[in-house]
């Protein structure tokens, strides 16, 4: 058993990653304000609809840029009317005398506002999280089966208070949901002993559960209405994603991938898909997913506000973990060492026992 002491956090910053910061269908007309690990920003669309992100200043008089108006491919700061292109430069400051403005008012750095690169996919904003960088690794990440005409999706977006590791563990934890979503989704009435392996890399960490029977409750019924054993995997991969996935033979599959944004230390913006394929026509079923699965949500974000809330009140995390806490500690390890710049490292296969 370990424990960590009073006044630790586990809230950490991570540089040159990808986060959503909010859906495609938000960032219409007018600038969008959000706030990315601390990070005031000001999105807005150019003229030909590809998203941008500057920080949420006019480097004039510090006005939020995000109270402005797209003008063209440029934003126009409210205040004054400076326009910004999606880089940062400065291209217009109305009223000087000349025409184009004084030398150099356009590309002087002090008058540039500070980017980040900024992309749309899978109908998420994404946000790279280092200003000015240009994204030399890999896109942002895709969720799976939003293309594949046999499954179903249901989309969903929210704040919830925690930092990113409680969050993330919390999507991950096979424990609390008997007791938190008891009902919904297991009982701590009807449990089973089954393996687990845990399999860790440089930037992931996965669970596999062997032998599992279909979990009781609304969601397990759906899922697998004639009983019998699950393929259960639950994933972690960096910068802050989590995926679950149940399949029972070739009729069930069920697949739930949320991105956790950090806006702050202890607040975090999720992005969820539901992509499922069932015996059942997924347009039968989906009105009976989406309000179970806003329900489990919803019980997960009032305990994540009420841990969050007690944090406060004793001055700092503290942890006592088992062997019941099969991904939380590996997914601690990961966010350190990324937020440090360094790979996680990577272990042989382990298995252990337990009862869901």
């Amino acid at each position: 058993m370990t424990e960590a002491p009073s006044g630790h956090t586990s809230a950490v910053h991570l540089l040159d990653q990808w986060f959503p910061v909010c859906t495609a269908r938000e960032l219409r007309g007018r600038p969008i304000a959000r706030v990315l690990q601390g990070v005031p920003l000001a999105l807005f669309r150019d003229a030909g609809g590809a998203p941008a992100a500057l920080q949420d200043r006019c480097p004039h008089r510090n006005a939020p840029l995000s109270l402005g108006r797209r003008a063209g491919d440029h934003l126009e700061c409210a205040y004054h009317g400076w326009r910004f292109a999606r880089g940062g430069a400065c291209v217009a400051v109305p009223g000087l005398a000349e025409p184009g403005g004084l030398p150099g008012s356009g590309g002087a750095p002090g008058r540039a506002a500070v980017a980040h690169a900024a992309v749309e996919q899978d109908g998420l904003v994404w946000v790279f999280s280092t200003a000015g960088a240009a994204p030399a690794g890999p896109p942002p990440f895709r969720f799976p089966h939003l293309a594949d005409a046999r499954y179903t999706t249901v989309r969903h977006a929210q704040r919830m208070r925690g930092t990113v590791l409680a969050a993330v563990e919390n999507a991950l934890d096979v424990p609390h949901t008997a007791f938190l979503h008891g009902g919904l989704f297991r009982t701590p009435r009807r449990r089973s002993v089954v393996e687990v392996i845990v399999r860790r890399g440089a930037d992931r960490v996965e669970a596999e559960y062997v032998g599992e029977p279909r979990p009781a409750g609304l969601l397990g019924r759906l899922l697998a209405p004639g009983g019998g054993t699950v393929e259960h995997h639950d994933r972690f991969l960096l910068p802050c994603l989590a995926q679950v996935e149940y399949r029972l033979g070739a009729g069930s599959h069920l697949v739930v991938t949320t991105a956790f944004t950090p806006v702050s230390g202890d607040e975090v913006h999720l992005f969820t898909a539901v992509s499922f394929r069932l015996p059942l026509p997924g347009v039968l079923v989906r009105p009976f997913v989406a309000p179970l699965a806003l329900r489990v949500l919803a019980q997960d974000a009032h305990m994540l506000a009420a841990q969050a809330e007690n944090v406060s009140r004793f001055g700092g995390e503290r942890f006592a973990s088992t062997e019941l806490d099969v991904l939380g500690p590996h997914v601690g390890h990961l966010l350190r060492r990324a937020a440090r710049g360094e790979p996680g490292e990577p272990f042989e296969p382990m298995t252990r026992r337990m009862e869901v």
